[in-house]
């Protein structure tokens, strides 16, 4: 069973090797062995500088080689680039808004409906059984930092990075559990999904901070997978001589990164039942939210996702919704004018596909077993880039100024349609409350460190305004806000010490006093 299962996973290229962890160079016999594979996928050119390497660069090479499969590598390649038309597709493709049944909504739900949510939600955090993914593989290129996107500081008047703030919303929850239930000792486990440039970063990060307050054994740094990168004409490309180019396989590859990593394993041996996964980048986001737990719990399904409100027709935004039957994420540019524009017949002032995907998913721990049912079945997608290289004929290294490959990613909706979509659910929250996406550098105005920091700074000020307190500022507008630790309040609960109270903005409470 274990070498059958070994296999499958080898197949599948969820098996992760580390170069270099051979000190000794393979034996001819080992090495012919793999040169025939590759020579029978027609890759053999990533030996063609072998001979001239190291002892140390032949066993980092051949290490690396011998994780990649050349003819499974061909096969998705070959896929992405030629995406086969199912039998749907063929016939048209139909789009309908989830069915009201999976949907549920934050604006406008019951509040006992919400409030039981809540309470539910926590009793599932008290018994062990919530953990928390967080796909955190990105770097902060595009902010200026070559560090690893959570150690990045947004600007807040606490200097809290995004790790920081994601980590003592999970210590709160674990607080409002224990006094919901009396019980002590709760723990909501932490597993964070880095890649290879981030992994040893992140892991020195949180070292260096004492892991933000959580308890070591509750945090789990793990690494995503890698593809080789391939060229224009189909070939795998080399970095250097003696280095296959690689790059992380998209946030889709936190499935098969689960079972490499034996997560999913830890998951088990906890009595882990509900998971709650998300992106790094979302400031505001509500880690292990109990209402969304409860939420998910409560209609029994195996994956849920949180969605945010269209702003307009034109916004560049994926979309959830239901394609041919089945849930599923449609991009922006995949859709037409009349489409995008179209209202929704029961309330013609909204959209009628409205539902904005945020990239924050429940799953259910049942669902996560079955992960070897469907693996092989997600797609790849590709991604025209602009990959340094080797030239193979000269042996200089390549830096072109145009796209002259591809990168192989999955992407992590890509399981959705193999759900039913009795097996589905979708819960609309406040963009204002729960959703803040840092992607561009300071300054753009857009998505960046200031209005990641202006909106928590302003959500922290409704919350204080909600509790009967009062904020004054004699500084510009963008200086009215408050900075509520997430030590002191999770979602703006446990604020009645501030009514009546005057906060002169900008400000951070850190502690009730």
């Amino acid at each position: 069973m274990a070498s059958t299962f070994n296999n499958l996973l080898d197949r599948l290229h969820l098996t992760s090797k580390e170069e270099g962890v051979q000190t000794s160079e393979p034996t001819e016999e080992e090495l012919k062995e793999l040169r025939d594979v590759y020579v029978k996928a027609g890759q053999d050119h990533v030996f063609t500088f072998y001979d001239d390497l190291s002892t140390s660069e032949k066993a980092g090479l051949f290490e690396r080689l011998k994780s990649f499969d050349p003819q499974y590598i061909n096969e998705i390649t070959e896929k992405a680039l030629h995406p086969a038309k199912s039998s749907d597709e063929s016939q048209g493709t139909k789009l309908e808004p989830l069915p009201e049944a999976a949907t549920a909504s934050i604006l406008d739900s019951k509040e006992e409906d919400v409030q039981s949510w809540y309470t539910s939600g926590l009793e599932y955090v008290s018994k062990g059984q919530v953990a928390v993914v967080l796909m955190a593989g990105g770097q902060g290129t595009r902010l200026g930092s070559s560090d690893p996107k959570g150690c990045f500081n947004i600007g807040l008047p606490s200097q809290k990075s995004l790790f920081q703030i994601q980590a003592e919303r999970i210590w709160k929850v674990q607080q409002l559990a224990e006094k919901q239930s009396g019980k002590k000792d709760i723990f909501v486990p932490w597993y964070v999904m880095t890649s290879g440039p981030t992994r040893r970063a992140t892991e020195k990060y949180f070292e260096e901070h004492n892991y933000f307050g959580l308890q070591q054994d509750n945090v789990s740094i793990f690494e995503q997978g890698v593809l080789p990168c391939i060229s224009n004409d189909g070939k795998i490309l080399l970095e250097t001589k003696a280095k296959i180019a690689v790059a992380p396989d998209g946030n889709g590859g936190i499935y098969q990164a689960l079972l490499t990593s034996n997560v999913r394993t830890d998951m088990r041996k906890r009595g882990v039942q509900h998971i709650h996964a998300y992106c790094v980048d979302n400031c505001l986001v509500k880690v292990a939210d109990p209402v969304f737990i409860g939420f998910a719990a409560s209609e029994d399904v195996d994956i849920a996702t949180k969605v945010v409100r269209k702003r307009n027709a034109k916004e560049s935004v994926g979309l959830i919704l239901q394609k041919n039957g089945k849930p599923d994420v449609v991009e922006y540019s995949e859709m037409d004018d009349a489409t995008a524009e179209a209202t929704d017949p029961k309330q013609p002032d909204l959209l009628k596909f409205r539902a904005a995907n945020i990239v924050n998913h429940y799953y259910s721990f049942r669902f996560l077993e079955s992960i070897e049912d469907w693996a092989h079945k997600l797609p790849h997608h590709v991604a025209r880039k602009k990959i340094p290289h080797v030239d193979i004929e000269t042996g200089e290294t390549v830096k072109p100024d145009k796209p002259n490959g591809i990168k192989l990613e999955q992407f992590v909706f890509d399981v959705f349609p193999l759900l039913s979509l009795e097996k589905f659910a979708c819960m609309e929250v406040k963009r204002e409350d729960e959703f803040s996406p840092l992607k561009n550098a300071k300054g753009t105005g857009e998505d960046d460190p200031d209005t990641s920091k202006q909106d928590i700074l302003n959500q922290g000020r409704r919350w204080v305004q909600n509790a009967g307190g009062i904020v004054e500022s004699e500084s510009a507008p963008e200086e009215t806000g408050v900075e509520v630790s997430p030590l002191v309040s999770y979602g703006g609960e446990g604020l009645e010490f501030l009514s009546t109270r005057t906060i002169k903005a900008p400000a951070v409470i850190e502690k009730e006093d």
